[in-house]
């Protein structure tokens, strides 16, 4: 829908601006369409307007709540260079040579090498990880990493979730004599590195449909097509039986939710299918990692989006870079414990200097443009000397829900800064870094269309925010002055029943792509309400009709949402939120994340 077709129509429940100063606006443009679903497959209203909404069409929406790996898996030689790629590494696994995967620090590449890592120890393959040090060694390969690889005994590299611009580091790791696999999912150029193979869905020259993968998703493939090949070539038998690729399902559902790719098509079969794998806690270091984090529930990808993937993430942010694929490759108890307790130890580290930075960055901010953000460029680019590069991704985060446009956090080191970009719908931020390092404006950059990555000379840095800015600004369009928050249905407290969110998550996972499910709760009243924790709030909402409702507001008081729940006189509202069962002391009862509220008509805040 487009944003014109949008502003046009009227605002959810006469929302035009909430507590958090945000239009409301239906997510379904077309009510007959939700009609049709229900006619055609007997299904309940909600559901309904969420696949209407989610543009499902009529004939797909039985393969939609069922998304299989049978019907949505793609052959894996459909991808450029797939082919050439298993033949290698086939190659190395029948003659013994010793291969090495080179992953990134982050979830998609952590678990990309422990994936590959635990595929190549079932088919006998000699096999090691590399995973860089962000802050010595910086993202992707580097030459003096891949020549000692190369003296240490490798003679196949894969690069995992990075590779696809490193064209000085391939060339000298060819120029040694190493073998190299590029697999990757981030933005090609036209040119592409030295390697045996590059097998990346965003090659300019595949044709791939399967563009959303994740960089984890695409190593699934590949061990997809060398299993395969493996199995032609009679290779396993009563001493060497063929692994069930199914059990790393785990895997590459936490680095599909994690690296924010859409989930649609392939990605929600691969992610519905790993959270039923890893709901039976095979993968010692993952039933670790939930542990500490207090995870009492089957696992959704909320829980990996915001409870595991920034433990897994912590060790690359602020501690040891490796320590994610090594939690997700150990079988050893007493290994993923410890190192389960320590990637906790470093989430809270990163925490802390994650609350600071973003202090500091809101108030460089809103020192140029004031409170009221008059002026705001369409990209928003902020650096400062020190900052930790290991927490800036997350702030960039932060600041784009903040702001609502792009932003870029960069932390300087000297004359040197590295930077890291998240972007909102529509603004393709990796093609927008890869033409800025294209103009001689950046040292280094690519990334995908929702982040990127840079790295930037001080005296560049005026010129690379007028580039974004000018690069942005169209697709961006003119920012509204109020942005908007997409609902799905209005709903009474008492229609918010365990059977309704059951039938909801039918239509799930939900992340990028596949919105997770909003509903206003129509002429509330706050029966109780207190603050918990750091700026939340948990209060109970009550209905005209008597029902009622638990809820939780997070960072609440960092708008006017928290004071209005905690207002004494008990306005009239409309709350709206995500539903969600919440399981505690073994009972189980429907629970409201709430994004957002606003006055009911006729009804005034103290």
């Amino acid at each position: 829908m487009s944003d014109g077709s949008r502003a046009e129509r009227a605002a959810f429940l006469g929302v035009e601006r909430s507590l958090t100063g945000r239009r409301w606006a239906a997510r379904l443009a077309d009510e007959r369409t939700a009609l049709a679903i229900g006619q055609r497959h007997g299904l309940p209203d909600a559901i309904c307007r969420l696949l209407a909404a989610r543009d499902v069409d009529l004939e797909a929406v039985p393969d939609f709540l069922d998304p299989t790996l049978r019907k949505f898996l793609p052959d894996p030689s459909h991808l450029k260079d797939m082919d050439a790629a298993v033949a290698r590494l086939v190659h190395a696994v029948r003659q013994g040579e010793r291969i090495v995967v080179f992953g990134d620090y982050d979830v998609d590449g952590a678990t990309s090498s422990a994936l590959l890592l635990r595929f190549f120890r079932a088919v006998g393959g000699d096999i090691g990880v590399y995973i860089p040090d962000r802050r010595k060694e910086g993202y992707g390969p580097n030459a003096t990493a891949l020549v000692k690889i190369k003296e240490e005994g490798a003679s196949v590299v894969v690069t995992v979730d990075c590779g696809v611009t490193a064209f000085e580091p391939l060339a000298e790791a060819k120029r040694v004599g190493l073998d190299l696999i590029v697999i990757d999912h981030h933005m090609a150029e036209i040119a592409l590195p030295e390697a045996i193979a590059v097998v990346d869905p965003n090659r300019l020259d595949d044709e791939s449909p399967h563009k959303q993968l994740a960089a984890v998703g695409v190593a699934f493939l590949l061990a997809v097509g060398i299993n395969r090949a493996l199995r032609d070539a009679g290779w396993y038998g009563t001493s060497r039986p063929e692994p069930d690729l199914r059990q790393w399902l785990d895997l590459v559902a936490l680095g599909t939710v994690c690296d924010v790719v859409p989930l649609v098509g392939v990605n929600r079969a691969l992610v519905r299918q790993g959270l039923q794998v890893m709901a039976q806690r095979r993968n010692a270091g993952l039933a670790a990692l939930a542990d500490v984090a207090r995870l009492k529930e089957p696992p959704g990808a909320y829980h990996l989006g915001f409870l595991l993937g920034p433990r897994v993430n912590a060790g690359g942010r602020v501690g040891q870079a490796d320590l994610g694929a090594r939690l997700l490759s150990s079988d050893d108890p007493h290994e993923v414990g410890a190192l389960a307790v320590r990637l906790d130890e470093f989430n809270a580290e990163r925490r802390a200097i994650e609350r600071e930075l973003l202090d500091q960055a809101i108030a460089r901010i809103e020192g140029l443009y004031g409170p009221d953000r008059k002026g705001l460029p369409s990209a928003l680019l902020v650096e400062s000397e020190g900052w930790h590069v290991g927490v800036i991704g997350i702030v960039a985060s932060r600041l784009v829900e903040r702001y609502g446009r792009p932003a870029f956090v960069i932390g300087m080191d000297g004359e040197l800064g590295k930077g890291s970009g998240r972007s909102v719908r529509g603004v393709d931020l990796g093609a927008a870094v890869i033409a800025a390092r294209q103009a001689g404006l950046l040292v280094n950059g690519g990334g995908h269309a929702m982040a990127a990555g840079l790295t930037v000379t001080r005296g560049a840095l005026p010129e690379l925010a007028h580039f974004l800015d000018a690069r942005i600004a169209p697709q961006l369009g003119v920012a509204p002055a109020v942005r908007e928050l997409g609902i799905d249905a209005a709903l009474a407290p008492a229609a918010a029943t365990q059977e309704l969110v059951d039938m909801i998550e039918r239509a799930g996972p939900f992340g990028a792509g596949n919105a997770l499910p909003r509903f206003a709760l129509t002429g509330v009243r706050v029966s109780y309400a207190q603050p918990v924790g750091e700026g939340h709030v948990r209060c109970t909402l009550v209905g005209a009709e008597r029902g009622r409702i638990e809820a939780i507001a997070f960072r609440a008081n960092q708008t006017a949402l928290g004071p209005a729940l905690l207002d004494s006189a008990r306005p009239v509202l409309h709350v709206a939120g995500a539903l969600r069962i919440d399981r505690f002391g073994g009972r189980e009862s429907v629970r409201l994340q709430i994004d957002d509220a606003a006055p009911a008509a006729g009804s005034v805040l103290s």
